[in-house]
C-alpha cells in the first residue's frame, strides 16, 4: 500500500550559479569517457530550459483560477525553481555547444515545437502535458537520489552537481502541476491520453536527438568504444522495470504523484546538497 507524501506549504527557490564550475567540464565527461552516457545527459540538459519555460506558462495561465492559497503559494515555487533550472541548463547547454555537442540546434526545435503545440492545444491539454512531464523528470530524479549506479552516469562532478540540485527540485515539486490541473477540473481521461502520447514523445525525442549528436562526434566511431558504452547503458538501472513501472504508474486509476512517498530522501538531500556543510553551499548565488 502506497504512502502518500505530504506536500509542503512552500517550495522553496534556490538561487543558484553554475556557470563557472561548468566551463571545466571536458567533451566526454561521462565515467570514464563514456560515449552514450555524455550524450544522453547534454541532449537531455539541451531541450530542458525551452520545456520548462513551457511548464511554467501552462501553469501560469490558471494562476488566477486556482482558490486553495497552499496551492497558490505552492505555484509560486514551481515557477520560481523552474525558471532558475532553465537558466543554469542554458548556461551548460552553451558549454555543451563549445564542445562540439548540438545544443543550440536542438533548443531551437525544442522552442519550435512547444511553440506549436500550444497554438494547437487547448490550454488545459498543455496542462495535461506538464503534469505528465513533470511525472516523467520527478520518476528519474528520484531515481538519480536514491540509486548510486545512476548518479555514477554522469561522470564528472560538475555536471552530477547540476543534475542533483534539479533532481531534489523536481521531486520537491513533483506534484504541483497535476494538482493545478485536477483544480482546474482537468479529466482522468486526458491525464491519461496525455501520459499515452508523451510517453513516445519522450523517448522518441531522446532517441532523435541522442542519434544525431553522436554521429557528430568521431569518438562514435571507434567500434570497441561505442560497444562498451551501449553494453553499460544496457546495464544501467534507467532501463530497469521497476523504474519503467514507477513511470507508467501515472496511469492508474486514482494515481497522485504523491503517491511514491520522497519524504526521508529529500530530507537527506536538502542536508547533503544544502544543510551547514551542503555540497552546494557554495553554488547559492546571493543566498537561497
Amino acid at each position: 500500500m502506497s504512502t502518500t507524501t505530504p506536500q509542503p506549504a512552500t517550495i522553496q527557490t534556490r538561487r543558484m550559479s553554475f556557470e563557472e564550475s561548468l566551463q571545466q567540464v571536458p567533451r566526454h565527461f561521462g565515467p570514464d569517457g563514456d560515449l552514450l552516457s555524455s550524450h544522453i545527459a547534454a541532449c537531455l540538459s539541451a531541450v530542458f530550459p525551452d520545456r520548462e519555460d513551457f511548464f511554467v506558462r501552462s501553469v501560469r495561465r490558471f494562476r488566477g483560477d486556482i482558490t486553495d492559497p497552499v496551492l497558490k503559494r505552492q505555484v509560486a515555487g514551481f515557477i520560481g525553481q523552474e525558471a532558475m533550472h532553465g537558466r543554469e541548463h542554458r548556461a551548460f547547454n552553451r558549454r555543451l555547444s563549445q564542445l562540439g555537442y548540438p545544443t543550440r540546434f536542438l533548443e531551437r526545435i525544442t522552442e519550435r515545437g512547444l511553440a506549436l503545440a500550444e497554438k494547437v492545444l487547448p490550454a488545459r491539454t498543455s496542462l495535461a502535458v506538464t503534469a505528465a512531464l513533470e511525472h516523467y523528470t520527478a520518476t528519474l530524479a528520484e531515481q538519480l537520489l536514491r540509486d548510486p549506479d545512476t548518479r555514477a552516469l554522469f561522470g564528472d562532478d560538475r555536471v552530477r552537481d547540476l543534475f542533483l540540485w534539479h533532481a531534489l527540485e523536481e521531486s520537491e515539486h513533483k506534484a504541483v502541476a497535476f494538482d493545478v490541473y485536477r483544480a482546474v477540473g482537468g479529466t482522468e481521461r486526458v491525464r491519461r491520453l496525455v501520459m499515452d502520447a508523451g510517453t513516445l514523445g519522450f523517448l522518441g525525442g531522446t532517441l532523435l536527438a541522442v542519434v544525431p549528436s553522436l554521429a557528430m562526434d568521431r569518438a562514435a566511431y571507434h567500434p570497441v568504444r561505442l560497444a562498451r558504452s551501449v553494453r553499460r547503458l544496457l546495464r544501467s538501472s534507467i532501463l530497469s522495470r521497476d523504474l519503467w513501472r514507477e513511470l507508467r504508474a501515472y496511469n492508474q486509476p486514482g494515481f497522485h504523484p504523491s503517491d511514491r512517498d520522497a519524504t526521508e530522501l529529500l530530507a537527506t538531500w536538502r542536508e547533503e546538497l544544502f544543510g551547514a556543510d551542503g555540497a552546494l553551499n557554495d553554488r547559492l548565488a546571493g543566498g537561497a
